[in-house]
């Protein structure tokens, strides 16, 4: 009886590394536990993403110097500039090389995509699912979305050992090979959709399923089209920063940010 009481008055821990190797190899058990938990559980998988997310920006670090530092991609037609719009182009190279833009920005949009990302997918994943009938609460949803991100950091460490073997840049992520390089504002569009879909999404959608499953009672054919509608929402909502960035990037640069 005194055990039984010791053991009610115990807080709740803070984290569960002993729940990793289950969430990624053993889904059903892991994920039955992790949507039945009375407290918020997020925080392990969320810290794992952030760290992962670090030690990527910090691999891909040293390339983006060396390759500065080897001289600066020149756009097309660079030769007819201007002289003072060439040096202009150069200054502002050299300014966007230095460790502000290779390490602490890019570590700022690490961490915001992982809580950003964590919490869209959440947000609209329980908004679909109880459209669809679902009467999962909140907190079970942030815990179950958190877990199933769990293959997004074992692509973030496959994609530093390729960095550090081989000392390249990732140029082409999942399937955005596939895509025409000089077709336009869609392809571009298209491009950034394609590349984050790999065998590593298929995985964080197939634990999703698994979760949902696990504590919201819907049907398996809700439950899927439901991750699937949330999933194909969030790739094209997630694709939009890039080509954003990709249109601005073939305008001529005036002068240097922030100088």
């Amino acid at each position: 009886m005194t055990e039984t009481i010791s053991a009610s008055l115990e807080p709740p821990r803070r984290f569960h590394f002993d729940w990793l190797w289950p969430a990624l190899f053993r889904p059903r058990a892991a994920f039955t536990k992790i949507a039945g938990a009375s407290g918020d559980t997020w925080l392990t998988p969320i810290l794992i993403l952030m760290v992962a997310a670090l030690a990527r920006v910090l691999a891909a670090g040293p390339i983006k110097t060396a390759a500065a530092l080897n001289g600066p991609s020149l756009p097309s037609g660079f030769e007819n500039f201007p002289p003072d719009q060439q040096t202009q182009f150069l200054q502002a190279q050299a300014a966007t090389s230095g460790p502000v833009f290779v390490y602490v920005f890019p570590a700022i949009m690490a961490m915001l995509e992982v809580w950003v990302g964590w919490l869209i997918i959440t947000g609209l994943l329980h908004l679909v699912l109880t459209l669809l009938g679902g009467r999962g609460a909140t907190r079970a949803a942030m815990n179950v979305v958190a877990w199933a991100s769990l293959p997004l950091a074992v692509r973030d460490l496959v994609r530093i050992g390729y960095m550090l073997y081989s000392h390249q840049l990732i140029q082409s992520p999942g399937l955005s090979g596939f895509t025409l390089t000089d077709a336009g504002a869609l392809s571009l569009y298209l491009g950034q959709v394609l590349g984050q879909i790999d065998l590593y999404l298929f995985w964080h959608v197939a634990l999703l399923v698994v979760g949902i499953r696990s504590g919201d009672g819907l049907p398996v054919g809700r439950v899927i089209g439901g991750v699937a509608l949330t999933m194909l929402a969030v790739l094209l909502l997630w694709a939009l920063p890039g080509f954003v960035l990709g249109q601005l990037s073939a305008l001529t640069i005036i002068r240097p940010f922030f100088f």
